[in-house]
């Protein structure tokens, strides 16, 4: 199964030499098969978006992303970017560019909409109790969902362990994607 980390400024802080020392901890114990710089606090993003691909580069982490930005991705040479369930958009002109795009969806309707408009894979959450992210799907609505589409599926939401990533791999999911688990 698949690992996707997702950064967070809370675990990874907003500036180069934090988030930079961060990733070097996390990913000198775990290598993930995708990255993805998440931070929506920032105003430094795109300076923090190139230490980020540089680093995951370093590590030799097969897919880096990056989060919203695609025209950054591009510039950058990052692998592809996460669009948010809001920028549905945004798709094709990602696509027209080369990139791999991640979509977050939370419900069946918004999976079913990034699959039908060219996504190459989905996150699908909250799957477990995540804090600020509303009541979990669990795993009988990851079950339906990934039942339903034929692009990869990564579970997301309020994975921390080991047991947790065994669970959600019980319903044929491409992967889990995670802040905290990472760190």
């Amino acid at each position: 199964m698949k690992s996707y980390l997702i950064t967070d400024p809370v675990y990874y802080g907003s500036d180069a030499d934090s988030l930079e020392a961060a990733l070097d901890v996390v990913l000198s114990h775990t290598l993930p098969d995708f990255a993805v710089l998440r931070d929506k606090q920032t105003t430094h993003y795109p300076l923090l978006a190139q230490m980020f691909v540089q680093t995951c580069s370093l590590y030799k982490i097969p897919k880096i992303l990056l989060h919203g930005d695609y025209t950054l991705a591009y510039q950058l040479g990052a692998n592809g970017v996460h669009l948010p369930s809001n920028a549905f958009t945004d798709i094709a002109k990602a696509k027209a560019l080369g990139l791999y795009v991640v979509v977050s969806t939370h419900t069946h309707d918004e999976a079913l909409q990034a699959s039908e408009l060219g996504a190459d894979a989905i996150t699908y959450s909250p799957i477990f109790a995540s804090p600020n992210k509303g009541e979990p799907k669990g795993l009988e609505d990851l079950k339906e969902i990934v039942d339903k589409i034929r692009i990869p599926i990564f579970a997301l939401g309020g994975i921390t362990t080991q047991e947790q990533i065994n669970a959600v791999s019980t319903t044929g999911v491409y992967g889990f994607a995670s802040i905290r688990y990472f760190i």
